[in-house]
């Protein structure tokens, strides 16, 4: 029995074929065209899945919400000689932050302009002061969350200060003041989109771009400050940015009176 085993063993090893193996085997010969199909799949798949992450976004923007950063008046310092303070402000899933007011202490000086796009369902703005440190974590100081006041969002100006919390306790460990404006936009039409053809590996019609808005009022022209009318507005207010003094007249609908009356609010 052992000896029939042995012998077809035998027999099977003669049968495997022993040398050197051709250059094709177990190649599968791929056309040019073949190539082309298979490259066009994945330009495909991957413009399919740019559409379905971009569509979201582009039609769930409401407007442009202008959110001046302007000072803050802090109820206590807590660097080793005197804070440098840095703002940080969150809308929605979008963070932006201030420079750093070296030796700001606790009368911090910004007038940082953040511009961001106001996705629908965000009506809160979040704020948190840091002083920052150069061989330990910033620490953070202050923080607020305010609810976007619904005259902004009917386009007015608004300007207040805020209460802050922190170590003091809530709503004493100071105050920042902000100036907030708001531009709706134009809704942004539906994408047009034909799914590719996957299957044949070819695009068949594809188009990210928005189509343009039909039946929709045209929007309001931007206020310009004129050369001289920006320029005597700064020798009013030399410690305040040339790009927040543009901001605030353009959220006042070129007023250039309400512009000095929000900038001199600001500088209280």
């Amino acid at each position: 029995m052992a000896t029939a085993v042995t012998d077809k063993v035998k027999e099977r090893r003669n049968r495997v074929f022993v040398d050197t193996l051709p250059d094709d085997f177990l190649r599968i010969t791929v056309s040019v065209q073949q190539q082309q199909e298979a490259a066009d799949r994945q330009a495909a798949l991957a413009l399919h899945q740019q559409y379905l992450s971009a569509q979201p976004c582009l039609a769930n923007i409401l407007g442009r919400l202008n959110i001046c950063v302007a000072q803050a008046k802090l109820a206590k310092n807590y660097g080793v000689v005197r804070m440098d303070p840095y703002a940080r402000i969150r809308v929605g899933h979008c963070v932006y932050e201030t420079h750093t007011d070296l030796n700001g202490g606790k009368n911090p000086r910004w007038n940082k302009l953040v511009q961001c796009l106001l996705p629908q369902g965000v009506n809160m703005i979040s704020i948190e002061i840091y002083d920052e440190r150069s061989f330990t974590m910033d620490e953070l100081v202050a923080w607020t969350q305010i609810n976007i006041p619904q005259q902004v969002l009917t386009g007015e100006t608004h300007e207040e200060w805020y209460p802050l919390s922190g170590k003091q306790g809530e709503g004493v460990e100071g105050m920042i003041n902000l100036v907030l404006s708001y531009s709706p936009q134009a809704p942004i039409q539906p994408l047009m989109y034909t799914s590719p053809n996957l299957s044949a590996g070819r695009l068949q019609t594809l188009s990210v771009y928005p189509a343009p808005p039909t039946g929709q009022p045209a929007p309001a022209p931007v206020p310009i400050l004129s050369e001289s009318e920006l320029k005597q507005i700064e020798e009013m207010f030399p410690n305040i940015d040339k790009e927040v003094i543009k901001s605030v007249f353009e959220a006042n609908r070129g007023n250039k009176d309400g512009t000095i009356n929000s900038l001199l609010q600001m500088c209280e």
